[in-house]
């Protein structure tokens, strides 16, 4: 049993060291999960359309769904990075953790076995120095005995020579019978040590030995496991990815596509007109030098295939087909309205704040706002007359009042509505900037919101977007009961 402790040892450690590879194999793993994820959010970065002539090409269905492939895409993304960091934390972590304690014990069980075993050495090396002894002893008195026998022979000797080698033979006999119970003593001591030793302590070490073995081979099964549980939990999640992508397939309508684009560069001209037949056999003749008063009509180029030069650009875009320039014309009042309306409003809060500041000069100087303000009404000022001055050309062009957007130019003036009972500090908050929301989404799946930043949610919690997905996965949510953070996108659907 004891002359196992060599192979027991290695057996134990070569466990370990397997523990060990399978940490640093799971590690290299992620490693690549993580490279994969990092390129393919480069990839769709790269190719993700950003603003201008892209936001327009946009409108159609094949663009639109090139860049909803992206977007599923870094999801995918997504979904890949979050295997790596779980395989991290449940198998790499956890293991190395679980190794570490293993260790330890092996350590300390091993150690156990040499502590008995150098006990039982330590029994037998007194054990065989009680029986030298004994036998030396025993060899003195077989001396003395052969001694008193020769002098009792020896006619020579007197009565008193022959006394004290008696007695010198008995005293040697006592001493050997002592050391004939020391040993029988020791013999018995250490037959018990020895009983105990193979029979109770080394089987009971072993036994641990075993049990820690087993233990690790059962947590390594585990983390064999995990590696294939980690991207099944996923599976769910990366599935609507691809699903995401067949459906931005499935969505191109080339029928639709190609509405757009004529929709977009129709230019509202006439087709020319049939050219007339000029009959030269009754007499009409071309125009010479010295008549240019009626000069003849040249044949113009088919119109679809004339080449055009640009003309300038005009501010009321006359340079422009006529369809085109009704669009031009009503998106750039569109534009002066929302320009219109910011301005009002800081208007509307300078006002009001002018109207506390009269109320309560603690908090301010009213007249250090009317520079502020009478700039304020100079841009409104502006604004409305470019407003007016598109919306005339729009109407020579045709298009009416299709893109008029009313502004209520009465400026409210807090100072004759604030109630003074009200707290002064109510009033202020009104102009503080309230984050808007981009709408609410449903959870899918149960997130457990570990790191920092991030929030746990639950399957079917009801959520409001706070900010959204800006490319790299993640977006910021609010709970109703004002939990506020980060959770992954393809977690979530849209709330119509």
């Amino acid at each position: 049993m004891v002359d196992q402790y060599d192979v027991i040892d290695k057996h134990t450690q070569s466990g370990l060291d397997l523990v060990e590879r399978y940490i640093k194999f799971v590690k290299e793993r992620t490693e690549i999960e993580q490279n994969y994820a990092k390129q393919l959010r480069n990839l769709t970065k790269k190719y993700t359309k950003r603003g201008g002539k892209d936001e327009q090409d946009c409108k159609y269905s094949n663009y639109a769904s090139f860049q909803d492939i992206l977007k599923e895409l870094n999801d995918y993304a997504g979904q890949r990075e979050l295997i790596a960091e779980n395989m991290v934390e449940k198998i790499c972590n956890d293991l190395s953790r679980n190794v570490q304690d293993l260790k330890q014990e092996r350590k300390t069980f091993l150690s156990d076995v040499k502590k008995a075993q150098q006990t039982l050495e330590s029994s037998f090396k007194h054990l065989e120095t009680t029986k030298k002894r004994f036998a030396k002893e025993w060899a003195e008195v077989e001396k003395a005995n052969q001694h008193v026998e020769k002098i009792e022979n020896d006619m020579s000797a007197t009565k008193i020579d022959v006394e004290k080698a008696k007695q010198s033979a008995l005293g040697r006999t006592r001493t050997a019978e002592e050391c004939r119970n020391d040993y029988a003593a020791e013999l018995q001591k250490y037959n018990k040590d020895q009983n105990s030793f193979y029979y109770v302590e080394i089987p009971l070490i072993y036994n641990k030995l075993q049990d820690l073995d087993e233990r690790r081979i059962r947590r390594l099964a585990e983390g064999y496991c995990q590696f294939s549980d980690m991207e099944k939990k996923v599976f769910p999640i990366i599935s609507r990815c691809l699903e995401g992508i067949s459906a931005a397939g499935t969505k191109v309508d080339e029928k639709q596509d190609s509405l757009i684009f004529i929709e977009q560069h129709k230019s509202g001209f006439e087709r020319p007109a049939d050219l007339e037949f000029e009959d030269y056999s009754h007499g009409i003749k071309p125009a010479n030098s010295e008549n240019t008063l009626n000069p003849p009509k040249l044949r113009p180029k088919l119109w679809p295939f004339k080449k055009i030069k640009q003309p300038a650009a005009e501010p009321d875009f006359s340079h422009l087909p006529p369809e085109q320039r009704k669009k031009k014309l009503q998106r750039k009042i569109e534009h002066i309205n929302k320009d219109l309306q910011k301005e009002q409003d800081q208007s509307d809060a300078l006002e009001k704040m002018k109207g506390v500041y009269e109320q309560n000069p603690q908090m301010g100087d009213p007249s250090s706002l009317e520079p502020q303000i009478t700039e304020t009404s100079q841009r409104i000022g502006q604004l409305r007359g470019e407003l007016a001055k598109y919306e005339t050309w729009l109407s020579e062009a045709g298009g009416g009042d299709e893109c008029s957007v009313p502004i209520n130019n009465n400026i409210q003036h807090s100072a004759t509505t604030t109630d003074p009972s009200q707290n002064l500090y109510a009033e202020f908050d009104e102009f503080e900037d309230v984050e808007s929301s981009f709408g609410q989404c449903t959870a899918l799946y149960t997130f457990q919101g570990n790191s920092e930043g991030t929030i746990s949610i639950t399957e079917g919690e009801l959520l409001t977007i706070m900010e959204e997905d800006k490319g790299d996965g993640w977006m910021r949510v609010l709970k109703a009961n004002k939990e506020e953070g980060y959770i992954p996108s393809s977690y979530v659907q849209l709330t119509s």
